[in-house]
C-alpha cells in the first residue's frame, strides 16, 4: 500500500518522537538522509523552537524552548523509500496522520510555526503571579516588600504594590528588579 496519494508532492510533515529526543532525531535523520542518498526526497528537518528569557537566580538568561515537545517537522516528498527512512530512524514513533499515511502541515499552520520560530521579540518566561510576595532588588525602592498586582510577560514588566508613607503605591518594575520572598 503506498504511503502517500500519488502526486501529493513536497510538503512539511510532522513526526512524533520520544519527548526529549527531538534534537537527536533531527541529527540522526540528517545523517540517514546523507547515507541513503535521499536528498532529492527529504529536504529539511526542523525542531521548532522559540527564544524566551528566563529569570534564574535573579538574572535574565535567554533559552531556546521547544514549541512542540515530542514532535519534529520534516520537509519531504513522501515515497515508500523516504517514508521508510524517516519512520525507521531511532526514537521516531511515527508520522502524524491517519494510519500509515502522513498528513501534510497546511500552509496556514506552517506560517504560524515559522512566525513563532522567527519571532524577533524574545518572550519572557517567569513564575510571577498576581498576589505573589516579592522584594525589590534594584532601583529607588530597593529592599522594599510588595505584592504583585499584574504581570506583563510581553514587556517583561511586573506591577508591584509597595507601601510608601503608609499608602499603597503601584510601581512598575522589570522582572530582573524583583524576586519572590
Amino acid at each position: 500500500m503506498p504511503k502517500q496519494a500519488p502526486g501529493t508532492g513536497r510538503h512539511w510533515y510532522v513526526i512524533h518522537t520520544y519527548s526529549g529526543y527531538e534534537d537527536a532525531v533531527r541529527e540522526a535523520l540528517l545523517q540517514r538522509i546523507e547515507s541513503t542518498s535521499m536528498q532529492d526526497f527529504i529536504f529539511d528537518v526542523v525542531v521548532p523552537k522559540e527564544s524566551q528569557i528566563v529569570i534564574k537566580k535573579g538574572q535574565p538568561k535567554e533559552e531556546k524552548k521547544k514549541l512542540f515537545p515530542g514532535y519534529v517537522l520534516v520537509d519531504m516528498i513522501v515515497t515508500d523509500d523516504s517514508w521508510y527512512v524517516v519512520r525507521n530512524t531511532p526514537n521516531v514513533t511515527g508520522f502524524v496522520g491517519s494510519g500509515t499515511i502522513p498528513v501534510p502541515v497546511s500552509a496556514e499552520e506552517w506560517k504560524v510555526v515559522k512566525g513563532r520560530m522567527g519571532a524577533l521579540e524574545t518572550k519572557f518566561k517567569v513564575d510571577f503571579q498576581k498576589g505573589d510576595n516579592v522584594i525589590v532588588l534594584d532601583g529607588p525602592f530597593v529592599n522594599y516588600d510588595g505584592l504583585v498586582s499584574s504581570v506583563d510577560e510581553e514587556k517583561g514588566k511586573v506591577k508591584v504594590m509597595i507601601t510608601i508613607f503608609g499608602r499603597e503605591t503601584p510601581v512598575e518594575l522589570d522582572f530582573t528588579q524583583v524576586k519572590k520572598k
